[in-house]
């Protein structure tokens, strides 16, 4: 078949990617869930290579029912590159299991003329024939013009028969799986900056959006979150970052001044708490190894946190960041575990 045979005017059905084999027993936090309007099934705890994960344990991840993977072939590469050899093995060319599984990659370059360049090579890196998530990477408070740039290639990145998967085409070759889902399926953008991702997330051209969330830092939840309608087939997907992490220190290291024997969240719970949020589809996580893969499968199936859990976990963070005083705290908000 010739380049010349595709059509840019035919459009090309594509099928929803089916879930891998685990079965997770009900709860009001399912473990799968559509993200946003796309017709992307993923895992509501993601992967990503902040860890340095290994591809033994990045495997291990995908059998435990973990289906969304994030990578980076640009910034960090060092750190994502551990996990390379296993989205080869589940993600390239011949896999059998590409279907199950839901890539999604990001360029830290904000240039639409370096686009093509991020997108060969991640391509090439790990020998794929389509991504299903292609991220802007980084989008800080001066990005504003940048992203809107970088958007406005959207048309001809995502979906088959674009003017980006004919280059593709051209690059690496035609394969069924390229021409039928086309070289990016879908564009999302990772914002630093909330009120940036408050203004693009009813773009049309923007499909998912990633923002940072966590107990400390927490204007995602009314700027972004809390404008969506989770009955609204068109929203975005939601994904959130950080969920662990302040610049005061990680989360679970309790604030100096929180009482003996109050609640210090494990690492599952602060997962919990972005999950047990509005809207949100996926955190994405830097898992380093295998047992901590397990901990936060084990904590997803407790369920949602309670709004009295919600709103301890509010003041922990306001205490982690100096922004509350325990004097300012009434005794019967807060919450006592062994």
């Amino acid at each position: 078949m010739l380049i010349t045979d595709l059509s840019s005017q035919v459009l090309v059905e594509t099928n929803k990617n089916t879930c891998p084999n685990p079965k997770f027993p009900e709860s009001d936090l399912p473990f799968y869930r559509n993200l946003g309007r796309t017709d992307l099934t993923v895992s509501c705890l993601g992967l990503g290579g902040g860890g340095h994960i290994s591809s033994e344990d990045t495997l291990y991840a995908f059998d435990q029912g973990i289906n969304y993977f994030f990578y980076s072939s640009d910034l960090h590469h060092h750190i994502y590159s551990s996990m390379a050899g296993a989205l080869r093995q589940l993600c390239g060319r011949s896999s059998a299991k590409r279907e199950q599984v839901v890539l999604a990659t990001a360029t830290y370059i904000k240039s639409p003329e370096m686009a093509m360049a991020a997108l060969f090579d991640q391509f090439v890196d790990l020998q794929i024939d389509y991504i299903d998530v292609f991220f802007w990477g980084w989008i800080g408070v001066k990005d504003g013009s940048a992203l809107q740039d970088c958007l406005q290639l959207s048309p001809d990145l995502r979906g088959p028969n674009s003017v980006y998967q004919r280059s593709i085409e051209k690059m690496l070759g035609i394969s069924e799986r390229l021409k039928k889902m086309g070289a990016v399926r879908y564009i999302g953008a990772s914002f630093h900056d909330v009120n940036l991702a408050q203004q693009w997330s009813n773009s049309p051209l923007l499909d998912v959006v990633m923002v940072r969330h966590n107990v400390a830092h927490r204007s995602a939840q009314s700027q972004v979150f809390d404008r969506l309608d989770p009955q609204d087939p068109h929203r975005p997907g939601i994904v959130t970052f950080k969920s662990t992490g302040s610049h005061t220190g990680v989360l679970w290291d309790a604030p100096q001044s929180l009482p003996a024997g109050c609640w210090q969240p494990s690492v599952p719970d602060l997962y919990r708490y972005s999950l047990s949020q509005n809207c949100v589809d996926v955190c994405l996580t830097g898992w380093r190894y295998r047992q901590e893969i397990d901990a936060a499968i084990a904590g997803i199936q407790k369920g949602k946190l309670s709004p009295a859990e919600i709103d301890y976990l509010n003041l922990y963070g306001d205490l982690h960041r100096n922004r509350l005083s325990l004097g300012d705290i009434s005794p019967e908000r807060l919450i006592y575990r062994s």
